[in-house]
């Protein structure tokens, strides 16, 4: 997969650092041609030896030994890409300020190639206000970053601040190398899943949505080289690719205050989530009791989120929604496009075997708002993403 890549590794002192092994292997496995650049405080974490014997080269720790000198100009220009992971708070900072103190650092400052960061620290670290004040610094002299996860870290607190995994590292740089860049610079916020809508603290209202559809879509958007913004519902779906930025929610509130919050910075908007239509007047505030023989719930409608974001849609933004029917499918969908002011409306039926909640396949058919009518056959969902996907390329890119 990475046959003719030039991948320069870059480890700093973190626990994590014995992921660094893990991730060389995946590295020459795929066929990648890997260098190691490590600080004297990653050593303590991991041994050079290893990294030395997995690489099949030297492992570089210092600007010189004896009266050798480590060309830290010539390993920037050499790698294809040079990845640190683990970056630590420390060296983050450094990066932020450029202070040069070790090889790593002086590799850092003169590479010309793309420099891929996967950090690693506590929770309280990973938040403070300087730390983000760093990331957002790196990120603006054009360093990508992996995004941390949540779980156990080294404190034997759980939160965010743990390095990705060597898995999700290849996969990121699979995204980079093999995925097609159309959509480069293109931001995108979709939604997925179901939503919650609370009875009392134990009993909710929704639906049978798995999130399958809306995490496909966002997949196959990141693979195109947009920025997606995933805002999504309860569901057990998880995105593959870091680069994806996900938002839980809950409520049908939840999920229209947050993409209200993102619409207008987007270029591409699709509403792929099944929102549900109404929610109870009152949440109780202990749990309803089994007492009586029939039990009556007022409900109110819920805020219409794709109505709401076509009120407020932008010449240069570009309005998908999805439409789940039972009956009179085309009619209802087109009432929708026109209704909800989008660019395109994605039908699917229930009528349709093995098309819909909770199955891996699917079955489509693309409404325009300039009469075209696209009609696709059943799929598994990530084919009927590429479909989607291309359909709107086609459009936002015509």
């Amino acid at each position: 997969m990475f046959e003719d890549k030039k991948i320069l590794l870059g480890v700093t002192g973190s626990i994590a650092a014995y992921k660094a092994i893990l991730l060389v292997r995946l590295l020459i496995k795929e066929g990648a041609e890997v260098k190691v650049v490590i600080t004297k405080a990653a050593a303590d974490f991991v041994s050079p030896l290893v990294l030395t014997t997995l690489s099949k080269n030297i492992v570089l720790q210092d600007l010189s030994t004896n009266s050798e000198w480590a060309n830290h100009v010539q390993l920037g220009r050499w790698a294809d890409a040079f990845i640190i992971a683990p970056l630590t708070c420390n060296t983050l900072a450094k990066m932020a300020t450029g202070l040069c103190d070790n090889l790593l650092m002086a590799t850092y400052l003169s590479a010309t190639c793309p420099i891929i960061l996967a950090p690693a620290m506590d929770e309280d670290m990973w938040k403070h206000p300087s730390t983000q004040r760093n990331i957002q610094i790196t990120k603006s002299y054009g360093n990508r970053i992996i995004n941390v996860n949540s779980g156990e870290l080294a404190s034997g607190l759980f939160g965010e601040g743990r390095m990705a995994e060597p898995e999700q590292i290849i996969d990121y740089l699979k995204e980079y190398f093999l995925g097609t860049k159309e959509l480069f610079g293109k931001k995108v916020l979709i939604t997925a899943g179901p939503t919650y809508e609370a009875i009392d603290p134990v009993r909710f209202i929704s639906n049978h949505s798995s999130g399958k559809m809306g995490f496909a879509l966002a997949e196959e958007l990141s693979f195109k080289g947009a920025s997606v913004t995933l805002v999504t519902g309860p569901t057990k779906e998880s995105a593959k690719s870091s680069s994806i930025k996900r938002i839980d929610v809950v409520s049908a509130n939840d999920m229209y205050t947050a993409c209200l919050e993102h619409a207008s910075e987007s270029d591409i908007i699709i509403m792929s989530a099944a929102v549900a239509d109404y929610t109870p007047v009152v949440v109780a505030k202990d749990k309803i009791k089994k007492k009586e023989d029939s039990w009556e719930i007022s409900l109110t409608k819920t805020k219409d989120i794709l109505s709401s974001i076509g009120q407020i849609k932008k010449a240069n933004q570009f309005l998908v929604g999805f439409a789940l029917e039972t009956n009179n499918e085309k009619e209802n969908a087109l009432q929708k496009l026109k209704n909800k002011n989008a660019d395109c409306i994605v039908l699917n039926s229930l009528n349709d075997e093995n098309a819909g909640f909770g199955y891996d396949t699917n079955k489509v058919t693309l409404l325009d708002k300039s009469g075209e009518v696209i009609e696709f056959g059943l799929k598994s969902k990530n084919e009927v993403a590429k479909d989607i996907v291309s359909y709107i390329i086609s459009k936002v890119n015509d």
